[in-house]
């Protein structure tokens, strides 16, 4: 049988709170008896049974994390980034895969809260009212990653969506294209989409070419929808010499697509992405895109995450990461 925390005071000679307060509070337990304890668990090779720590202590020691797409691979990072704090912090990470699905979501909240979950990081979504009543409710703790909230006081990690597209666009234009398209995502229920639009439109218009505004289309979430869309797109407008694409994955399918076009890429068409997933630099051509810190920005919501736990406030509310343009084959001089 495992060996229990009774069985540990009885081999230290000490009551079961002392041996308590030596795995919580150590500094608190005088250091002969301290010695005692740790070397009777250490002896038994006694394992703190945590889900009746987590009764005692209504804590589990446990992060919750939504994301609404476990197949993209841009939440690879996020969540590596998010593991590492985790194992620093002395948490385990338990991950959730909502599908843009609301009555999923909530349930997984519902869940989160039965398993006593210290604290939620909400990626990559709009936080809808019946989303925040619920986690408020339920009094979680929780940060948003890849998102903000301009209704709540919610803590946030993100890069600035819009500065990031203008860059991307702006060197399409330095490049000397004059005729540029986009695919974007679905304004509706989506947190990146406007802003990357409103930093495509701001670098046409400080270059004079307003004339490309109506041209971009819309897909869905992957490779798949932006082929589609890349075929609306050129099929409306085939003098484009450039497409920015709000993400890496509509890169790749706009790339496929006029690969089987016979478009040459970058010979013809210019192509930008947005995240640099690690597939950015296997692809053929390379992709020149967008740089995401995601490794940094999943970091940064598991410590933020932990200080609103630990102290219930936050010193800086809303952080914006730093993005980079990274120069690889997909583009060219026009």
């Amino acid at each position: 049988m495992k060996p229990t925390i009774r069985d540990v005071a009885k081999m230290a000679g000490v009551s079961i709170s002392t041996v308590s307060r030596v795995m919580n509070t150590p500094e608190s337990v005088i250091e002969s008896k301290r010695i005692r304890v740790q070397q009777a668990i250490e002896q038994l090779q006694y394992q703190p049974n945590s889900f009746a720590r987590g009764l005692i202590y209504r804590k589990s020691f446990t992060l919750g994390l939504l994301i609404p797409d476990i197949e993209n691979m841009y939440y690879a990072g996020i969540i590596r980034g998010m593991q590492d704090a985790c194992i620093k912090l002395g948490y385990s990470l338990m991950i959730c895969n909502t599908d843009r699905d609301k009555s999923r979501l909530l349930a997984y909240i519902d869940a989160f809260h039965e398993k006593l979950v210290d604290g939620i990081v909400f990626a990559s979504d709009v936080i809808f009212p019946e989303y925040y009543e619920k986690l408020m409710s339920c009094r979680i703790p929780f940060v948003l990653i890849s998102s903000h909230s301009d209704d709540y006081e919610v803590p946030s990690v993100e890069i600035d969506d819009e500065k990031a597209a203008y860059d991307a666009v702006k060197f399409l234009i330095e490049l000397g294209h004059r005729d540029i398209g986009m695919i974007g995502f679905n304004h509706e229920n989506s947190i990146s989409g406007p802003p990357r639009y409103q930093g495509f439109l701001r670098a046409l218009h400080e270059a004079g070419l307003d004339h490309n505004a109506e041209k971009i289309r819309c897909a869905a979430h992957r490779f798949e929808h932006a082929y589609d869309a890349a075929h609306e797109l050129f099929t409306d407008y085939p003098e484009l010499t450039a497409v920015f694409c709000v993400a890496d994955e509509f890169a790749m399918g706009v790339i496929s697509y006029l690969k089987d076009r016979n478009i040459l890429v970058p010979g013809q068409v210019s192509v930008v992405g947005f995240d640099n997933l690690r597939m950015a630099n296997m692809f053929i051509p390379k992709l020149t895109t967008i740089s995401q810190p995601m490794y940094e920005m999943g970091y940064r919501a598991a410590e933020k995450l932990h200080e609103l736990v630990t102290t219930g406030s936050i010193r800086v509310l809303r952080e914006k990461l730093e993005h980079k343009l990274i120069v690889r084959e997909s583009s060219r001089q026009r």
